[in-house]
Parts: structure tokens; C-alpha cells; sequence
């Protein structure tokens, strides 16, 4: 059976497909607002007015683990490109 050209076609909002195209924008502008919400009520973190003094001596600090960690690595690298034994080692014995 065919329908009567003459009724109304349905109202837009009774198609899936618009409402499939409309939430993707929908959600996003949702998002948009939550984002802005959390950006205004939550205040950054300041940065201390020392930051590049705090840095430096944080650097030192590594710095010094750094070297300290890979003494042993150092010495066994030198010996093998050198040939010559650490202080306090000999040779031949490990």
C-alpha cells in the first residue's frame, strides 16, 4: 500500500538520525562547559620564587647519586680500554 501524499510527514525530532547527528556537537559543548567549570574553580599551583635555585640543587644532588652509581662501570670500562688495574686490584683476580 502507498501512503497518501497528502498527510503531514512526522515531526523532525521522531527520526534517530538527527538526534545521531545533533548529541555529537551536543556532547562536545557539554564538555566544553564542564572543562571551563573545572578550569575557573580549581586555581593553579604557583611556582615558588626560588624555582631555578631549587633546580640547581637538585641537580647537584643527582648529579652526586649519578657519579657514585657509576664508579663501578667507570673503573671496569677504563681497565678494559687501558689495561690497567684499578688501585687496590690485580689482574688476574676479580
Amino acid at each position: 500500500m502507498q501512503k497518501n501524499a497528502l498527510e503531514a510527514p512526522e515531526p523532525w525530532w521522531k527520526f534517530g538520525y538527527v538526534w545521531l547527528v545533533v548529541a555529537g556537537p551536543a556532547i562536545v559543548v557539554v564538555a566544553a562547559i564542564f572543562t571551563f567549570y573545572l578550569a575557573v574553580t580549581r586555581p593553579d599551583e604557583l611556582v615558588s620564587a626560588d624555582y631555578y635555585r631549587q633546580g640547581i640543587e637538585i641537580n647537584k644532588t643527582l648529579d652526586a647519586a649519578q657519579a657514585a652509581s657509576l664508579a663501578p662501570a667507570l673503573q671496569a670500562r677504563n681497565h678494559a680500554q687501558t689495561g690497567v688495574a684499578p688501585s687496590g686490584q690485580t689482574p688476574g683476580k676479580p
